[in-house]
């Protein structure tokens, strides 16, 4: 949910869709535009009870290949978040609130509450109930496994946060901290397996579940760190809630909280979290199972994990007759990942997160130098994903999905063998992005083998808001669509059934109600059947044939509402049936926000109320209890690019508060009022609210290094807008070739969180040339043509005391000559400048003319690389000069400060590269 940052924000609230097709029609949605997401004060009108969520919707058949066309099948749902088939016929499906509904088959249209776990879950942003799973042998063994955010925190039981978090800094404020628990239901009895996963922050929940064919349960979860900031544990107040290693305050290098609970597991001295992870599972009991690689660890969260270094793996899919794992990451703000773990039994296999995204160092984890990360880049270890796209490129060459932003979603094998998709599908991969709203499929070199990375194609563009696939009777893919369907992609070997499209006007009214009806929109794929589709009109659904024609009228008395249904058959008799609801002797109701005004904009944290109301001009005013409020967070890649999550909801209150969420920019918040009157009619009116935001501007001195903001790291100087108050990790990459980081401008450590001010702001970072460890060198040789102070020896040019000194014998002479002394570097190293410090509280014997030499072997100096004057001062004296190899550096003195024949020096020192 960055990300994104990425958020990696993959859930979108709404309810259902305006229309939906039978079993035998296979088109989606209506031909009619769909509708651009609203603007400020936009009123959207629906069906009674039913809302859309702006997002725009596959129109056409000709968004798949050639022979393949999706169907809506199961409509009404709230935000549906995974669909499991059991054997039986039935269909599970898993609502993000914590509701399991049953439908006896995917015909059905009024499905049961299996179980009701909204009470434990806790809703809010990327979290809810996410992981569904039926037994193997289901329903003869009747048991159903849940994964879902648990509304407390470690050792507290829930609600605690009935989800809202505003008491606390709201979601993302760091103190809002849950848990996570897998449970076994069985009669809608639940019994709990694990209860773990402490998560800090609102994105990278839980995640998946699945049986593998050795009958044992698979798990996958996000490391419930940060999405927008570099975290490694020291965000959120009180830091450190999770008690993640070291304990206490966390810190460089030795920090192990944040995302690097994704490593945890290579630390076995201290507990193991369970974070960021693949597990394997006896369902029985939740334990590790056996075979698991960390079998014989004394930790028992070791030895359930099979893989890790994962930073959101929302999805995975077993590969069919074997014991594969196929998973999807969830990227910050570069790469999105497809995993696989080759044998689950081996290992365990680590993907690198944090420490790696995609093939390459994470620069946010990479600039704030941990240990965790640092002696990963040097062992090494990590396993390179099997396929992984840039935010910034598309999945397939010229496809029509967007680039921008991604967050892979979904993940399902087709059979090997089997199903009625074309042979060249058996054993592909399809895959999911719920913010490109796109699925492709990665099908195998030769039917039933293991997919190739390279033969990518895009299967449904644009999807419908997927968040989650699977393969259901029949060999089908089914997906979910966040926005509250089930969609189903069947493929025709022959004749394309027909597409009907339908629009009314109008549908709602005082009675009688005469509405005109036009269904010339519909069209076949077939040229036969072109011209030749036939019409039936049922106004009423009753049953009967109404009228025959493309257009037709039909005035309805009050009551209902009604229901007006459109079958499109061609000349084979392959149909498609469209519905459309008709209210008459009733018009929808006017909802209205009051507060907030459009005008105000906001700075993270900013406290917010808001009121509203309704009425309606059969019902009068609507009472609180018809009214629903819901904040919707946009994050914008282009400007044709947003995805959408649901930030808070509220339900049956007129007024309420809100702390405005912590996000990248750009992005943007709305506030929804849905009112619904009592017989069914829904209007919802929007209210967007910009963010204020600020310029920070990065420095570096000297000029031209490399700083890292958030996730990537950039060559100063560059300028971020972010949104006010919003919290930024910068990181000062340190070393940086020849130079250390030396000090922030505002005095904050290498890394560290800003919080973005009111004002623009500059930040500095400076650093300074590597100087090689004075233990390092030694005093080569000196002046040999002088005597020299017995009480100032030579190697107090290296004792780091500036008090100290070497000098040659006090005194004058005639003729002057030169005085010298030599370094020894131990080794031959690339040198670059010398330090030279003189003598404190004295005028005479400070080095006036130098000349210095670079030799490898103390015998050949050739040419100076510097020469030049000391200004008469107490200051270190830099004398920079091109790179030059060896392991001697002699400082000449080829006159003295007042003409004096004899030389001091308090210290002496060269930077290396």
């Amino acid at each position: 949910m960055s990300m994104r940052r990425r958020i990696l924000s993959l859930f979108v609230a709404a309810a259902t869709v305006a229309t939906a097709g039978a079993l035998h029609a296979v088109p989606a949605a209506s031909g009619a535009a769909p509708a651009p997401p609203p603007a400020p004060g936009d009123h959207r009108h629906h069906g009674p009870g039913q809302e859309t969520s702006g997002r725009a919707l596959p129109t056409s058949a000709e968004a798949l290949p050639a022979g393949f066309r999706e169907q809506t099948v199961l409509t009404g749902l709230s935000q549906p978040m995974n669909i499991e088939f059991a054997a039986d016929g039935r269909v599970f499906v898993a609502e993000k609130a914590g509701r399991i509904k049953v439908f006896d088959s995917i015909a059905d249209t009024t499905p049961t509450i299996y179980a009701d776990l909204s009470t434990n879950v806790h809703n809010q942003n990327d979290r809810g109930l996410l992981g569904l799973a039926l037994h193997p042998d289901f329903p003869a063994v009747p048991d159903v496994f849940v994964l879902y955010t648990y509304d407390a925190p470690p050792g507290q039981s829930a609600p605690v946060w009935n989800d809202n978090c505003t008491s606390v800094g709201g979601a993302n404020g760091g103190r809002c901290v849950v848990t996570g628990r897998l449970s076994k239901l069985t009669g809608g009895t639940e019994q709990v397996l694990i209860h773990d996963w402490c998560q800090q922050y609102p994105s990278h929940s839980i995640g998946d579940l699945h049986f593998g064919a050795d009958g044992m349960l698979y798990l996958s979860s996000g490391d419930g760190a940060s999405y927008s900031a570099t975290d490694y544990g020291q965000l959120g107040n009180p830091i450190n809630p999770c008690a993640d290693p070291p304990g206490g305050t966390m810190a460089p290098p030795g920090a192990e909280g944040g995302a690097l609970r994704s490593q945890d597991v290579r630390t076995l001295a201290d507990p193991t979290s369970l974070d960021g992870a693949l597990l394997r599972l006896d369902p029985a009991t939740g334990a590790a199972a056996a075979g698991n690689p960390l079998g014989a660890s004394a930790d028992a969260n070791a030895r359930r994990i099979v893989a890790y270094g994962l930073r959101n793996p929302y999805r995975f899919a077993i590969r069919p007759g074997t014991s594969e794992v196929w998973l999807g990451d969830v990227g910050w703000n570069t790469w999105e990942e497809i995993n696989r773990v080759t044998n689950p039994a081996a290992g365990p296999t680590n993907f690198g997160w944090p420490c790696f995204e995609g093939t390459a160092r994470q620069g946010g984890y990479d600039g704030a130098n941990l240990t965790m990360c640092e002696s990963l880049y040097t062992s090494g270890g990590q396993t390179a994903p099997f396929y992984a796209y840039n935010h910034n490129a598309t999945v397939v060459t010229g496809e029509t999905c967007p680039s921008g932003g991604s967050s892979v979603s979904g993940a399902a094998f087709y059979p090997a063998t089997g199903g009625t998709y074309p042979a060249a599908y058996r054993g592909a991969l399809f895959f999911a992005d719920y913010t490109r709203d796109c699925i492709w499929a990665m099908t195998p070199a030769s039917p039933g083998g293991v997919p190739v990375a390279a033969n990518r194609q895009t299967f449904v563009a644009p999807a419908a808001n997927p968040v989650d696939l699977a393969i259901g009777p029949g060999g089908d893919l089914y997906y979910a669509d966040a926005a509250g369907t089930i969609r189903r992609i069947r493929y025709f070997d022959g004749n394309q059934p027909p597409t009907a499209v339908v629009s009314a006007s109008p549908t709602t009214g005082t009675a009688p109600l005469t509405v005109t009806f036009n269904g010339t929109g519909s069209s076949d794929p077939d040229p036969a059947d072109q011209g030749l589709l036939r019409f039936a009109w049922d106004f009423t659904d009753d049953g009967t044939v109404d009228a025959t024609t493309p257009t037709a009228t039909y005035t309805y008395p009050a009551g209902g509402p009604y229901t007006a249904r459109l079958t499109v058959t061609d000349t084979l008799g392959a149909s498609d049936t469209r519905t459309v609801a008709i209210s008459s002797g009733n018009t929808a109701p006017t909802p209205v926000i009051d507060t907030p005004p459009g005008t105000l904009t906001f700075a993270v944290g900013d406290s917010i109320g808001f009121t509203g109301r309704a009425t309606d001009a059969q019902q009068g005013t609507i009472p609180a209890s018809g009214l629903r409020w819901r904040l919707l967070q946009h994050h914008c890649f282009t400007s044709d690019n947003c995805h959408v999550h649901v930030v808070q909801e509220w339900n049956g209150v007129a007024s309420g508060t809100f702390l405005a969420p912590d996000h990248e920019y750009p992005s943007y918040l709305e506030l929804e009022l849905t009112a619904t009157d009592a017989g069914g009619l829904s209007v919802t009116t929007t209210r967007r609210l910009n963010p204020k935001t600020v310029n920070l501007t990065f420095v570096t001195s000297p000029p031209g290094l490399q700083v890292t903001v958030g996730s990537t790291a950039r060559t100063t100087p560059f300028t971020l807008t972010v949104i006010q108050g919003s919290a930024n990790t910068a990181s000062a990459v340190t070393p940086q070739g020849q130079y250390d980081f030396t000090r922030w401008s505002d005095n904050g450590a290498q890394t560290h969180v800003i919080t973005a001010p009111a004002t623009a702001t500059t930040y500095t970072a400076t650093y300074t040339k590597r100087r090689l460890a004075q233990s390092a060198i030694t005093v080569r040789s000196y002046d040999s043509q002088e005597t020299v102070d017995e009480n100032a020896p030579a190697v107090r040019v290296l004792d780091g005391n500036p008090a100290t000194f070497w000098h040659t014998e006090w005194g004058t002479v005639t003729t002057p000559h030169p005085h010298e002394i030599v370094l020894d570097l131990g080794a031959s190293r690339s040198v670059t400048d010398l330090y030279y410090l003189p003598r404190q509280n004295a005028s005479n014997g400070r080095i006036a003319a130098y000349e210095v030499y670079v030799s490898t072997d103390g015998t050949t100096w050739g040419t100076a690389v510097a020469t030049g004057t000391f200004p008469n001062t107490t200051a270190e004296q830099t004398v920079s000069f091109a790179a030059k190899t060896g392991r001697y550096v002699r400082l000449r003195a080829l006159s003295e400060v007042q003409g004096r024949a004899w030389t001091s020096v308090a210290e002496l020192n060269v930077s290396v590269g």
